[in-house]
């Protein structure tokens, strides 16, 4: 606690008649710590000011010692020759350090935030947490295992080399809803049938970026922990897919396309794809232990890479057949297409940390990237489906008819319910694991 009180006029007196020296643990205080600073400040010729500044310094100790704060008293006072003035001026030094003295008593508001507020331990190294915990290439910035929940919640505003993963998508998720309330306001966005495919985009949207950032923040709890978070991590990613898949199909895809085979077998392929990357991803996790393989990487990759070629196609489409001067909305779509295969890079390999062990512990991480740059397609999916919706919200009834518009959105959470699911079967299945692997090493 600092309290800072400046320009403290005492009185005025010649400036030639004082000189100064330094005493130190004058007082004796016994419960307050404070650093004075005297010093005359000349108006003129013939008289100075006498201003005050105070710092006042706590320190607080570990309460667990029951220590007693320290009492140290430091001072500089320019001081008179004259006795008389002298006794005046310290008389109101007296007053003053009294009055001080009582306010540093006073119980003090962060002393009482701050003891009443977990604090997080602090990071240590890769080689003091279990090997399931380690990054490749990043050596430090872990937080220890086994803490109190609240201490990694807490550790949201820790400096650990998780931080970004979580801030990135926490952001990303604020920008959302900001541009959300936006666009609804622009747009006149209404409940209906025709708004439906939009609306389960958003919150596809959310529950990816919010699964996400949880998982990354809570994972390093326990074993058990870091298994169930991340098999969440990979439903909320498989429903943004199907809420990406309904966006393009009902707001961005063109007659032509519809007529297609791919058209025909779209919804449903979207679906299963969806829900076998799920499965895929949460497989690989539970089967395959660091340092991973690269069959594990490859397991991950396929489904998802399938998935999204088929949600992505009804756009690839309009971009090769449509003008760009005349909808607004492909520019966006172009740039979600580039940030999210830019994006692949950054997951696919651990750059540049590779090439910089453990200089990216805390910032330049290439998961990081990839989430700074996967939040940014969600951001231009967002823009670019708004103008379709703009453009197209009065026909799409007419186009697809009610019935198709609420049976696919009724599969949206059929889906949710599925990953789901399949992430407790195979968190059930891992657990079975850990609880073995805990009696064989007992």
């Amino acid at each position: 606690m600092k309290i800072a009180i400046h320009s403290l006029s005492l009185f005025h007196f010649p400036a030639n008649a004082c000189r100064s020296f330094t005493a130190q643990d004058q007082l004796g205080f016994t419960d307050f710590v404070s650093v004075f600073d005297f010093e005359v400040v000349p108006q003129n010729l013939k008289t100075a000011r006498a201003a005050l500044t105070t710092s006042v310094y706590a320190s607080h100790n570990n309460e667990q010692n029951n220590r007693r704060r320290c009492s140290v008293i430091h001072f500089r006072v320019f001081y008179l020759q004259d006795p008389a003035m002298s006794g005046e001026f310290l008389q109101r030094i007296g007053t003053f350090i009294s009055s001080a003295k009582q306010i540093g008593r006073l119980p003090r508001l962060c002393d009482l935030v701050s003891s009443s507020l977990p604090v997080p331990s602090p990071t240590v190294l890769s080689s003091q947490v279990p090997s399931l915990f380690r990054e490749p290439y990043i050596l430090s910035g872990y937080r220890p295992v086994h803490q109190k929940w609240h201490c990694y919640l807490f550790s949201l505003f820790q400096r650990h080399n998780e931080s970004l993963n979580v801030w990135t998508h926490l952001l990303a998720a604020v920008v959302l809803l900001q541009r959300w309330w936006t666009k609804i306001g622009a747009a006149g966005y209404t409940f209906t049938p025709a708004s439906l495919p939009l609306g389960l985009f958003f919150v596809s949207s959310l529950t990816y970026l919010f699964f996400s950032a949880a998982a990354h923040l809570f994972q390093s709890h326990s074993e058990h922990a870091h298994y169930f978070l991340f098999f969440l991590d990979y439903v909320g990613v498989a429903v943004y897919q199907y809420g990406c898949s309904l966006g393009h199909y009902f707001y961005a895809s063109e007659p032509a396309w519809r007529d297609s085979c791919f058209g025909s077998l779209f919804l449903p392929g979207a679906a299963f794809l969806g829900w076998l990357s799920c499965a895929s991803c949460c497989f690989a996790k539970s089967r395959y232990r660091r340092p991973y393989p690269v069959g594990r990487k490859i397991c991950q990759l396929i489904p998802a890479t399938l998935a999204y070629l088929l949600d992505i196609s009804p756009v690839v489409h309009r971009l090769s057949t449509a003008s760009w001067l005349e909808e607004p909305s492909l520019p966006f779509h172009a740039l979600q297409i580039a940030s999210l295969l830019l994006s692949v890079v950054f997951f696919s390999c651990p750059i540049p940390e590779r090439f910089f062990p453990g200089r990216c512990d805390f910032l330049g991480q290439g998961h990081q990237i990839f989430h700074l740059l996967l939040s940014l397609c969600t951001l231009f999916q967002l823009e670019a489906l708004f103008w379709d919706y703009v453009g197209r919200r009065d026909t799409l009834v007419d186009t697809f008819g009610e019935s198709q518009l609420w049976c696919a959105c009724i599969s949206f959470p059929a889906l949710f319910l599925f990953c789901i699911l399949t992430a407790l079967v195979t968190m059930r299945h891992k657990q079975k694991q850990l609880q073995g692997q805990k009696r064989r090493d007992n």
